[in-house]
């Protein structure tokens, strides 16, 4: 597949393959800028974090706060799934669903990706340091949970309950941002989030993981619902109750990178 192509996982019609010079696509598609829907998701407890600060002292929302949240939300979800692509780029390789991504076909190098990652957290770096030093502590403190995420893939059933504690991480520090500290309303709307991560990523990965091509890998979202059929069947049909029954396995599984380059929303 060349560059000119959307990938397996993309819509036809993105804006990248649509409008963007053919030079720039595979850089923007290994930012998953092609595939926006996973900046929505670590936007939104960003911006639910400093409107929920903002309401609890009756004003509105900081609109500086609002645009900076959203471009740098976009700049380290690019440098994240482009980490991601790093670490599984051997196994991507392998694997129908991924194959064609950039690092992974070979349109770009190990080298040129990591001076992607390092540019996306330069920049983001300078967006974090106009802030408290409240909201710098926490955006520092977030690169542990991103630079981990890959590689729990690899030792948990459950890699999407560290992609909550990772995406959800800008609640805190939206809630830090516009208020300067944090209280046990923002840790709350940070666990409401953890959870609805869970609850989402469970669901698509089952419907994604029902697709040919996905290199062996099992997840927690086959053993909450091992009845599911081919494409998520039961959770579109009538009776989606039926695919509820969970199987016993336990939170951690042998090492087996064959479970690996799976969640990348």
């Amino acid at each position: 597949m060349t560059a000119t192509a959307p990938l397996p996982d993309a819509v036809a019609t993105n804006w990248v393959d649509r409008h963007a010079p053919v030079g720039l696509r595979p850089w923007l598609k290994l930012g998953r800028f092609d595939r926006p829907t996973g900046i929505w998701l670590l936007l939104l407890p960003g911006w639910q974090g400093i409107a929920l600060a903002a309401a609890m002292e009756r004003r509105l929302p900081d609109l500086r706060l609002i645009v900076l949240f959203a471009v740098g939300s976009a700049l380290m979800r690019a440098a994240g799934c482009a980490f991601n692509d790093i670490v599984d780029r051997d196994i991507d390789a392998k694997v129908a669903r991924t194959a064609a991504r950039p690092l992974a076909s070979g349109q770009i190098s190990v080298k040129g990706a990591l001076a992607f990652v390092a540019a996306c957290c330069l920049i983001s770096l300078a967006i974090l340091l106009t802030f408290n030093w409240a909201t710098i502590a926490l955006g520092v403190a977030s690169l542990a949970l991103v630079a981990i995420y890959p590689f729990m893939k690899r030792i948990t059933w459950w890699p999407q309950a560290w992609l909550g504690l990772t995406f959800n991480w800008g609640a805190l520090m939206g809630f830090a941002a516009a208020s300067g500290g944090l209280n046990a309303a923002a840790l709350l709307l940070y666990a409401g989030g953890v959870f609805w991560t869970l609850g989402y990523d469970t669901i698509g990965g089952q419907i994604l993981g029902a697709a040919p091509g996905r290199g062996g890998a099992t997840r927690g979202a086959d053993l909450l619902f091992p009845r599911l059929g081919a494409g998520g069947d039961r959770l579109h049909g009538r009776r989606p109750w039926a695919a509820l029954p969970a199987s016993g396995r336990g939170l951690w599984r042998p090492s087996d990178p064959s479970g690996a380059g799976f969640a990348d929303r």
